[in-house]
């Protein structure tokens, strides 16, 4: 790292701190040459991730849309804010890993739902009745049973 002062090529850290959830981090230099100290930042750079929707259209992905969707599916249900956030981590990463920058809409819905199915059964229904638009009764009762059916499976 050079010295923004005298364009010195050597510096040395004199403190690093995570800030941004662990995303990044802060340091604090100081140049060996004229011991001017400034603070430089380190951050991964993540690729964006496009989301291909339904009808065809691309936009970048954006996890508190899909914090606003998880609350709306949790709402009055005993689903903590940190719970609702570890689930919105654990897709993001799940999306992240895949290693494709481009993830069709109906992939992340089927991860959402995965984790919810683990974390609140009325909150997974719900979100499953607006990702799936459920077109009658039938359809819903179908869902229902193929949950109580994974919930007898994974009991056994």
């Amino acid at each position: 790292m050079r010295c923004p002062n005298c364009d010195e090529k050597t510096t040395r850290v004199l403190d690093s701190r995570p800030i941004d959830e662990g995303k990044s981090i802060r340091r604090r230099r100081e140049c060996d040459g004229c011991q001017y100290r400034f603070t430089t930042f380190e951050r991964v750079e993540e690729i964006p991730l496009i989301v291909v929707k339904k009808e065809g259209t691309r936009e970048e992905f954006n996890r508190e849309k899909l914090k606003r969707g998880l609350i709306k599916a949790c709402e009055k249900r005993p689903v903590s804010l940190e719970q609702i956030e570890q689930v919105a981590f654990e897709v993001e990463r799940d999306l992240r890993d895949a290693g494709n920058s481009e993830i069709m809409s109906h992939d992340i819905g089927e991860l959402i739902m995965d984790r919810l199915a683990e974390v609140d059964e009325v909150a997974y229904v719900r979100f499953a009745s607006v990702y799936r638009q459920f077109k009658d009764i039938n359809v819903f009762m179908n869902e229902l049973n193929d949950m109580i059916n994974r919930t007898k499976n994974n009991s056994s």
